[in-house]
């Protein structure tokens, strides 16, 4: 029977890096390339659009600029480093991103829209209707964008790229993602008898399996959420 611990571990890392938006090595069994972007008919979105690119845990937001060109929040730990455009708007490494969640920083940077939605489905507006009355006109957004272009700070919980798209879009930022995020984790530390669970099942996983990278993760990373919520 094989040993479930580095399944586990590797699942728990992979989910990790999709929350910050890391996309995760392919894997060391498959020689394969990750397949092409695929191909956007840029030609039905318009400008001022809010593009939402599904994840596997969370949604990627940004605005479109029209020729192709989508104005975006992602971490970034060059902009602290240096202001030079050409260097910042090279692609962003996964270890630019982490250290970039790390340090709470992050730059609003232009991308194609295949650089921007990577592969993914795009879904074009979907939150107008929580917004109602409240959408702007789509050149308002597509300014707001423009002028935001640039270093700023980054929280995962309180100002990544939902929050950058609702205000540019709506004039008002928010992040229905976190709030039902923040909501599940007030759930669960309500819930007396999930808590005992958990540091039991932690006691037992360090008992049985000693200092494991998969018992002393969530040791690491529950203190690690908190901080970035601050």
């Amino acid at each position: 029977m094989k040993n479930p611990v580095p399944q586990v571990a590797s699942l728990l890392l992979e989910k990790l890096l999709l929350l910050v938006h890391v996309r995760p090595p392919p894997s060391s069994s498959s020689g394969e390339p990750p397949p092409p972007p695929a191909y956007y008919d840029t030609g039905c979105f318009k400008r001022g659009d809010l593009l939402e690119v599904p994840r596997t845990l969370f949604i990627h937001f940004g605005i479109y600029l029209g020729e192709n060109r989508v104005a975006h929040l992602m971490p970034d730990i060059l902009p602290a480093f240096t202001g030079d455009r050409r260097q910042i708007q090279q692609v962003v490494t996964n270890k630019r991103l982490i250290l970039g969640v790390i340090t709470k920083t992050a730059s609003i940077r232009v991308d194609t829209v295949e650089d921007f939605a990577y592969g993914g489905s795009i879904l074009v507006n979907h939150m107008d209707r929580l917004f109602q009355d409240q959408v702007l006109s789509s050149e308002e957004a597509a300014r707001r964008a423009e002028k935001l272009v640039g270093a700023t700070a980054y929280s995962l919980l309180w100002n990544n790229c939902e929050h950058f798209v609702t205000y540019c879009r709506y004039g008002s930022p928010v992040s229905f993602q976190t709030d039902k995020f923040c909501e599940t984790v007030k759930m669960i530390i309500r819930d007396q008898r999930s808590v005992l669970a958990s540091v039991l099942v932690g006691l037992a996983s360090i008992l049985c399996l000693g200092l494991a990278p998969s018992t002393t993760l969530p040791t690491i990373f529950i203190p690690f959420f908190l901080w970035m919520a601050g």
